[in-house]
């Protein structure tokens, strides 16, 4: 690991000019993602910015009916919050299925935002990658793309964003909230992230020196009736080869209002936004889900490795709106899917 300087910050004004002094530091809060990083070599800092003495706030209820979540909350804290676990179940659901009890108990809602869309090629310097060298090729293309992207790809990048609190959160509109050197700021979750397009190396549209503050959660009236799906190749500790967060509001046995987001199938979290469309309006039957899925799913431009995720994220969203209709009332997360294939090279989401 290469030598760096370590910086501890009493305030978020401080963090922000400490990164506009040195454009190349790292932020550091549970540190999950960020030091196995320079561990490899993949990130290289000469400056370590470590905020965990910053405070942002801890998890506030909202006049609207939603929450505001402080960046530095971690996730074994926000996942175990009554207001979030009542009010929001998809996202205490989502936190619960990632990583293990130890990371979990490290990771903070800012730096799980934060860790980076990868891959196996990502994550050995001794391959050519366009997301950690651009310019220099995408050799998953053409390689191990079993656990890789199928929505919103290119020919740059096909790695996939591996966290399952953000696509809780997509599910939900939440906002992310941060500060710059030019006072506050906030962005849509949907415009946080980004597709890989040409520049596969920006995973976010956070501006440069900016240090994440906190999330909004808006009210909504059925959050309640949400939760998260997760398939895999293990029952834990394990990145999910689809994932899907809804909720739904169904009155007279027609849908009112949906909300859909996929994880592990894109290099952001993707919003289903052409299924919620057929959905709205529509009678709340299986059938109706199943030609919802297809056609969103009907965008995938699969490698010859993962086309199994297409028919796979179309039974998670099936599923999981079919549990959601049917009013179950689990007090409990639901138990990973899991698949018999092989597990993949890399482990555990974290942040």
């Amino acid at each position: 690991m290469k030598t760096f300087d370590y910086l501890r910050p009493a305030d978020a004004r401080e963090a922000v000019a400490a990164l506009a002094a040195h454009p190349e530091a790292r932020l550091l809060s549970g540190g999950t993602n960020l030091v196995d990083l320079m561990k490899l070599g993949v990130e290289r800092p000469e400056l370590v910015v470590d905020v965990n003495r910053v405070d942002f706030g801890g998890i506030e209820a909202q006049p609207d009916g939603g929450l505001l979540i402080g960046a530095g909350v971690r996730n074994s804290e926000l996942a175990a919050d009554l207001l979030v676990r009542t009010r929001y179940p998809v996202v205490a659901r989502a936190l619960l299925s990632a990583a293990s009890g130890q990371l979990r108990n490290m990771a903070s809602t800012g730096g799980n935002l934060l860790q980076r869309t990868r891959c196996t090629y990502f994550m050995d310097t001794t391959k050519p990658c366009n997301k950690r060298e651009p310019g220099t090729g995408c050799p998953a293309h053409a390689g191990l793309s079993r656990e890789l992207g199928i929505l919103g790809v290119s020919d740059a990048c096909i790695a996939t964003h591996p966290g399952d609190f953000a696509v809780a959160l997509a599910a939900l509109d939440a906002e992310i909230r941060f500060e710059t050197s030019d006072g506050p700021g906030s962005l849509p979750i949907e415009e946080f992230y980004r597709l890989p397009g040409e520049h596969p190396e920006r995973d976010t549209t956070l501006p440069a020196g900016a240090v994440i503050t906190g999330v909004r959660i808006p009210g909504l009236p059925y959050g309640a009736v949400s939760t998260y799906r997760k398939a895999r190749d293990r029952r834990s500790y394990a990145f999910g080869l689809a994932t899907v967060a809804a909720a739904i509001d169904v009155e007279d046995g027609r849908v009112r209002d949906v909300r859909i987001a996929l994880g592990g199938v894109a290099h952001k979290p993707w919003r289903a936004r052409r299924a919620e469309e057929l959905l709205i309006g529509g009678a709340a039957m299986r059938e109706q889900f199943e030609r919802a899925a297809a056609a969103e799913l009907a965008q995938a431009t699969p490698t010859e490795q993962n086309a199994f995720k297409v028919g796979l994220a179309e039974r998670l969203i099936v599923g999981v709106l079919t549990e959601l209709t049917e009013l179950r009332d689990e007090t409990e997360p639901p138990e990973s899917t899991d698949t018999t294939a092989p597990t993949g090279p890399t482990t555990g989401d974290d942040a």
